[in-house]
């Protein structure tokens, strides 16, 4: 299982790498939020932001680059649509981490109730009557 998660990590750390560092900018999260709704332009992606077309152009080959987003052509126009192949990888590297963070969080319950028990039975008073102080 080592080997295999290391063999599979090394192949396919330069896809993770591009595809966080492109998730790593808010405007390229906000283009692929807006593609997730259907294809675009690249005037009809740029419309919401306050910059210039070249500066959304370089945005939009970054997320090209890491495989996120694809580009066709529709007579004069040159729709954007995203590519879930790379976000589901990234997903399923990120998984383990939450199966880690989740089993991390279920043995800290369990302290938890474990402490609860073990004040409860620091404030029920003795058999004589008499309550511990604090």
């Amino acid at each position: 299982m080592h080997v295999l998660y290391n063999t599979w990590y090394m192949n396919d750390s330069h896809g993770l790498d591009s595809t966080f560092a492109a998730l790593a900018d808010p405007t390229r999260r906000a283009i692929l939020g807006r593609l997730a709704s259907g294809e675009a332009s690249v005037l009809e992606l740029a419309k919401p932001f306050k910059m210039s077309q070249p500066a959304i152009s370089r945005h939009l080959k970054v997320l090209e680059l890491a495989g996120l987003i694809s580009g066709g052509r529709d007579a004069q126009r040159r729709p954007r649509r995203l590519e879930g192949k790379p976000l589901g990888l990234a997903r399923d590297w990120l998984e383990q981490y939450r199966q880690f963070w989740e089993a991390s969080f279920e043995r800290l319950d369990e302290l938890l109730v474990e402490m609860k028990g073990q004040e409860k039975r620091k404030r029920v008073p003795s058999a004589t009557g008499n309550r511990k102080r604090k």
